[in-house]
């Protein structure tokens, strides 16, 4: 019998795609000099004929089930000790998932699941696998934890280990129920030529992680590194193979850190949990809305609290502004933490609807505490704060605002208004300016409430 002729394929290693043959340039993603050739496993195939002679069918029979009969329980879910963890998570770590966490270098992904498999470690068998560190650099970093290294919490077993095979085979003979694998960019798998790293390393090493998480029922985090841009590197596949994308977001040398869920399959997208870095760890912030709030002895001009909505977690926010008369022809825009483009058009609206020119001003728009604000409830406390600034007075102390602003200068609601105003009213606010479709039925205990529908109104407040 002859011997298989080895095949070979060429992968883009921006985006992924593979190709027959080598191009200077990937047609998919058009980057240039992307393609690198990787040799395929040499596989014996055999013509099959399925019913009623169907060439190339070799699938068998599959099962069929109605949804009706489809029997549905709740997902059992194992806490891991930490709040905001949990919270993100969707309430705690499902069996089966695969966990898939970036961030920045330093910002701390290590630290936070070693100090998740030593609180896990006295009620679950648990494996945390290093392909960038030793393990020397492991067990110091639990020490500065405060591990009880003599204890339950000593007991953690740690691996050195790049090939994915040979992980695999460890687990298939202990399996841990919970698996760290830190990191994916550092894994390889036999049956690849390609450098670990690389797109099609990356695609067949987690394809294969999901596949044993799915068969031995094991929770797995894949911690993965990120682009310069903020993204986490590899093909766009590896999100959509995990259960849960988890980024974290945070100045490396600030003290706090958010961990935001972009994707969650067994709980709410867009959650975020909050921690602060300290010499002992990363400790959960219960109450995130005093720490993004500053407040001022005396109220300041261009100064706005607004309430945003993360996830199933109304947080309270503050939004600065800062309006500079500008001495050349072209006024500076800027924002940290919202939109540059959704001021562009607050401020075209403005002019247009509300009579106030901003032209010959420069603009500068700031979320207090690193946080980013991608909602539109900031349009018509960001307009306030311009304005305040604008004119140089000051908003009067416990007010609060939200609402989304249209091109038309109308005030439009945003989701969950109500439970926007309870968590400013638990805050202390007195005042309110919201949209007129937000405004509850019953009032609030302490929290006077003014609707609005247009721009005019807010701006005739004020």
């Amino acid at each position: 019998m002859a011997r298989a002729k080895e095949k070979s394929a060429y992968v883009c290693q921006e985006c992924g795609a593979d190709f027959p043959k080598w191009a200077g340039r990937c047609t998919e993603c058009n980057a240039w000099n992307s393609l690198t050739e990787i040799r395929l496993p040499s596989t014996a195939t055999s013509h099959t004929t399925g019913p009623a002679g169907v060439s190339g069918y070799a699938g068998g029979n599959p099962q069929i089930t109605l949804l009706s009969e489809v029997r549905i329980s709740e997902t059992p879910r194992e806490t891991t000790g930490l709040d905001e963890l949990d919270r993100v998570l969707g309430g705690g770590l499902v069996e089966g998932s695969v966990i898939l966490i970036g961030g920045d270098p330093g910002i701390g992904k290590s630290t936070l699941l070693l100090q998740t498999l030593l609180l896990l470690q006295s009620r679950m068998p648990c494996l945390y696998v290093t392909g960038e560190e030793s393990l020397q650099q492991v067990a110091l970093r639990a020490q500065r934890l405060d591990a009880d290294m003599q204890g339950k919490q000593g007991q953690l077993t740690l691996m050195s280990e790049t090939s994915v095979e040979a992980i695999l085979a460890h687990c298939a003979r202990q399996l841990p129920r919970l698996l760290v694998v830190d990191s994916i960019q550092t894994l390889h798998t036999e049956g690849l030529t390609a450098a670990p790293g690389s797109v099609s390393q990356l695609r067949e090493g987690t394809a294969q992680l999901v596949r044993f998480a799915k068969r031995h029922e094991v929770t797995i985090f894949i911690v993965g590194h990120v682009t310069k841009e903020g993204a986490l590197a590899g093909p766009r596949v590896l999100e959509h193979m995990v259960d849960t994308v988890l980024y974290f977001e945070g100045d490396p040398g600030a003290r706090f850190r958010v961990i935001r869920a972009v994707k969650n399959r067994f709980g709410a997208a867009n959650e975020i949990g909050v921690f602060a870095m300290t010499d002992r760890g990363l400790k959960p912030v219960s109450n995130p809305s005093a720490i993004f709030l500053s407040r001022h002895e005396q109220p300041v001009p261009g100064s706005v609290i607004t309430v945003t909505r993360e996830g199933t977690r109304p947080l309270l926010v503050e939004v600065q502004a800062l309006v500079a008369e500008h001495p050349g022809g072209n006024p500076k825009r800027l924002t940290v933490g919202l939109d540059q483009n959704r001021l562009a058009m607050l401020l075209a609206v403005l002019h247009r609807h509300g009579q106030i020119a901003l032209y010959d001003q420069d603009v500068f728009l700031n979320v207090v505490g690193g946080v980013r604000v991608t909602e539109t409830a900031a349009d018509l406390p960001s307009l306030i704060a311009i304005l305040s600034s604008f004119r140089d007075r000051p908003l009067p102390d416990g007010l609060i605002v939200f609402g989304e602003v249209g091109l038309a200068g109308e005030i439009r609601p945003v989701t969950g208004g109500q439970e926007r105003l309870f968590e400013a009213a638990k805050h202390g606010f007195t005042h309110a300016i919201v949209p007129k479709a937000n405004l509850p039925a019953r009032p609030i205990e302490g929290l006077s409430i003014t609707a609005v529908s247009h721009i005019n109104q807010a701006l005739d407040l004020l």
